[in-house]
């Protein structure tokens, strides 16, 4: 079965950094586009960044020039590296698979931006 697994999430101070890494299993990942979710306390859930099988990127206005996505499919894994953290960039993180017209989802990691 589809599973995915994140992690790395944290308390960070603004301006710092984290990378959360997903764990994928049960579909061929390295012909899968990817995404990055996130959902702060009171909002909807919003996309971060997405990775196409050929490693074409696209990312959300508000994290551009400051997220990079990246992906290793010899590892089954999708990344995401967020530098100069903001305090609005809290949130549960999620990465998410569309398979044949179905949505998957991890259980997500929490990020929290605060001094």
């Amino acid at each position: 079965q589809v599973q995915l697994v994140e992690s790395g999430g944290g308390l960070v101070q603004p301006g710092g950094s984290l990378r959360l890494s997903c764990a994928a299993s049960g579909f061929t990942f390295s012909s899968s586009t990817m995404t990055w979710y996130r959902q702060a306390p009171g909002k909807e859930r919003e996309l971060v960044a997405a990775i196409g099988s050929v490693g074409s990127t696209n990312y959300v206005a508000s994290v551009k020039g400051r997220f990079t996505i990246s992906r290793d499919n010899a590892k089954n894994t999708v990344y995401l590296q967020m530098n100069s953290l903001k305090p609005e960039d809290t949130a549960v993180y999620y990465c998410r698979v569309r398979l044949v017209g179905k949505d998957y989802w991890g259980r997500g990691t929490q990020v929290s931006v605060s001094s």
